[in-house]
């Protein structure tokens, strides 16, 4: 059976990632290949862990992972590891002797409980002095509702999520009414503050940017940028010196490793490093996810016909958050980057090639499932190819952000995988 697994960051209120929902289907179809669906639940849930690892989908982080009722009962939780997973229990589940016999088997055992999609009711009474954590629906519930849940658990050992938190003014609102953790794409969708500045210091990653994207390079110029940066020229001098490449003597010049790395590899090396300069004081998986959609859109570009264009295609994935890491609107920051016409389109909602890609990125991130397919079918990929990708991206994500390695499938920086063309022109 085909695994298909995405993942939800859960942030605490400094924007640091607590936990990742993980969200499953059983395979390439809308529907279970088993007629039970509580096994074929069981079996993704199994081979996910023993089959991708954990590392790869959460780095070291808890998982949330969602349980019916049978596999509650039938003690399914208790083949994953207390430490690393938290049991988010449906919000369908009657909390009668057997449910609650189930939660306590797990409490004791020591396994973090969730109630899912919570409306306040008695009859959970019982189960709420069980669980950890409580979430509640921001998209569903209104501001008195989300208030009021608290102040009717009114417990110390209970901690609650604010999910499906979709702009930062639903974040900063859940902080100040007493929530812990919060789950949703807010920080993709910035509090734009009219007339902001943008720091000093990221204006010269913007302009380093602006120069790697423009039609002729002049490295004399990028020079001059890049060496404004110390930090920036040793990242340069390091990797270009590191063992992939293989050179025979040592590279010391910035501007001879600007012509070695060539156009299209320094485009993408020096965007990851600007990425990760311009997102500070931004939640890691901000850049994360940014660095893992660059990654995803250029494995999709061989495949949709789009090869040629997979540079660019790693530039739409890497700016697709640039207006929340800027906190600026969008359509304001494409005006200052001198990027191709379909890549704008693209990011400002238009409809083209580009596009397509991009929504398939949205909806795979998203478990959308349904529309997924649909959007997979018009770009005459298969699904499970695509899943391969989407792992495969953010492995190098992981590497990139948190080893400071990018690897290839060839074991070869990702930003430079043309190792061969490098030596020739050295020589």
């Amino acid at each position: 059976m085909e695994i298909y697994v995405a993942r939800q960051p859960i942030f605490n209120k400094y924007q640091e990632v607590f936990a990742y929902e993980l969200l499953y289907r059983s395979g390439a179809n809308k529907f279970y290949s088993s007629l039970n669906g509580d096994e074929a639940s069981s079996e993704v849930i199994t081979n996910s862990f023993l089959l991708i690892g954990l590392e790869t989908l959460t780095r070291g982080k808890k998982a949330f992972i969602n349980f019916t009722r049978n596999l509650l009962e039938n003690d399914v939780a208790i083949l994953l590891p207390n430490e690393v997973i938290v049991v988010e229990i449906l919000q369908d589940i009657e909390p009668d002797e057997k449910m609650l016999g189930a939660c306590k088997k797990l409490k004791e055992l020591g396994y973090l409980l969730a109630l899912d999609n919570f409306i306040y009711d008695k009859k959970f009474e019982p189960l709420i002095d069980l669980v950890d954590i409580i979430k509640i629906d921001f998209l569903n519930t209104d501001e008195e509702e989300r208030r009021a849940v608290i102040q009717r658990v009114r417990s110390n050992k209970v901690s609650f999520l604010a999910e499906k938190v979709e702009t930062m003014e639903d974040f900063t609102q859940a902080i100040e009414m007493g929530y812990s953790y919060f789950q949703g794409y807010f920080f993709s969708k910035p509090l734009i503050l009219s007339g902001r500045d943008i720091p000093s210091f990221k204006l010269t990653y913007m302009k380093i940017l602006q120069e790697i994207n423009k039609p002729d390079l002049d490295f004399d110029r990028i020079e001059r940028l890049i060496k404004m940066d110390v930090s920036l020229s040793y990242k340069l001098l390091k990797f270009i010196n590191s063992l992939a490449f293989g050179f025979r003597s040592e590279i010391s010049s910035i501007k001879q490793a600007l012509v070695l790395l060539g156009k299209e590899e320094l485009s993408k090396w020096v965007s990851l490093i600007a990425l990760k300069g311009i997102g500070e004081n931004k939640p890691e998986e901000l850049i994360v996810t940014a660095i893992c959609r660059a990654r995803f859109c250029e494995l999709i570009a061989s495949r949709v016909g789009l090869k040629d264009r997979a540079s660019d295609l790693f530039l739409m994935g890497m700016f697709s958050l640039i207006d929340a890491f800027l906190d600026q609107p969008m359509s304001e920051i494409l005006k200052e980057l001198p990027i191709c016409e379909e890549i704008k389109h693209a990011l400002l909602g238009g409809k083209n090639r580009f596009r397509d890609v991009y929504d398939l990125i949205l909806t795979y991130e998203s478990g959308d499932w349904e529309k997924f397919t649909l959007k997979a079918a018009k770009l005459d990929l298969h699904e499970e190819e695509v899943k391969d990708f989407y792992l495969n991206s953010l492995d190098m994500s992981n590497k990139i952000f948190f080893k400071n390695v990018s690897y290839n499938d060839g074991n070869v920086p990702v930003a430079c995988s043309k190792t061969s063309n490098l030596r020739q022109r050295q020589t």
